[in-house]
């Protein structure tokens, strides 16, 4: 004889157990306020042991939404994702979502398949950190119907959310340090043109540098691949052409890292040879054997508000919302002073 499969409990199997009618039961395990609190617990003690499973996604389907989100990020290596989406995480759930992450490899074909893969799933919102190659996706994305708030950068669209951080406070905030501390030749690795966080930065740089009387050197400005691959490439070309630099303010803590790295295998010593100075303070949630001066985005009040955002998007409280979340300086162990007679 085949063994007979395992039946789950249905909701009229734990009313013969209980006593209770099944809309009471129904009602207790999805927390209505009209049951009691001891009621409850009886019934979800005894539904538990029964193994009743809740069909989630048949309750989606009758009700029109599925309580998940999903979170479009650009480079899951870069700690910095890694720490918002735990943050966005955080959030999500006690907001009653739960929330999963897409991968784009800052590539826009990946991008499209995220969103697409979304979609399909049912999701109530999308959370994304755009590609910004092009603005296809964030178009596609309008035309759906869909929720969704950009987080960290945004195309200047006004029918697309966004949460971003101030970048060109910060881009302003890291250059004027350096200069405060002797420095005139900084160089700047930043972000292609296309990625906005990477303008503004660049704009905040410029900012800095004209305030201060200091001439912007456009050999000085270099553009460098967003996942910091290439950095060393860049940084060498830069030492064949012989320029001068006492400093570097790099478009993320990633790229400043690798940079450190580099410079150290030429025989470079931070700070005493190159000052350095990041963007989005990873050390903040990671334990490391130095401090990076660096600028604070303030990761979590972004991941907060973005998913706050989106959650009173889906439940129709706004249409849209656009908030920019201001940044401030970490003084750490990688900057030194330059005497002002240095330059004299």
């Amino acid at each position: 004889m085949p063994r007979q499969k395992h039946r789950p409990a249905t909701l009229k199997d734990i009313a013969k157990v209980t006593g209770y009618s099944i809309n009471t039961i129904s009602r207790a395990l999805r927390d209505k306020e009209d049951i009691s609190a001891k009621t409850k617990k009886i019934i979800r003690e005894i539904s538990g042991k029964m193994g009743y499973i809740n069909n989630a996604q048949a309750s989606s389907l009758r009700l029109g939404h599925t309580n998940t989100i999903a979170v479009i990020l650009g480079d899951i290596s870069n700690p910095y994702f890694g720490i918002q989406m735990k943050a966005i995480e955080n959030r999500a759930r006690s907001e009653g979502y739960s929330s999963f992450l897409l991968n784009t490899n800052e590539n826009i074909d990946m991008e499209r398949e995220a969103i697409q893969s979304a979609l399909n799933k049912n999701v109530d919102g999308i959370l994304i950190c755009p590609t910004q190659q092009n603005e296809e996706n964030i178009q596609y994305l309008i035309n759906t119907g869909i929720p969704f708030v950009q987080i960290g950068r945004c195309f200047e669209n006004p029918d697309a959310s966004y949460v971003i951080q101030n970048d060109r406070l910060g881009g302003y905030q890291a250059t004027n340090f350096l200069i405060e501390n002797g420095h005139r030749d900084i160089l700047t690795l930043t972000s292609p043109a296309y990625i906005s966080s990477g303008r503004d930065r660049l704009a905040g740089y410029k900012q800095a540098l004209k305030e201060a009387n200091i001439p912007v050197k456009t050999k000085l400005i270099r553009e460098i691949p967003i996942t910091s691959e290439g950095c060393s490439d860049v940084l060498s070309a830069i030492f064949r052409e012989k320029l001068h630099f006492t400093a570097i303010f790099a478009f993320s803590d990633l790229i400043a890292l690798d940079a450190w790295v580099h410079l150290e295998r030429l025989g470079f010593k931070i700070p005493k040879d190159i000052s350095l100075v990041g963007f989005d303070n990873i050390q903040s949630r990671l334990a490391l054997p130095f401090n990076l001066s660096t600028i604070n985005p303030h990761k979590t009040t972004i991941s907060n508000t973005a998913v706050d955002c989106l959650v009173n998007i889906m439940r129709g409280k706004t249409n849209q919302g656009h908030h920019t979340i201001d940044t401030h300086l970490v003084s750490g162990e990688t900057v030194r002073t330059i005497p002002v007679d240095s330059y004299a």
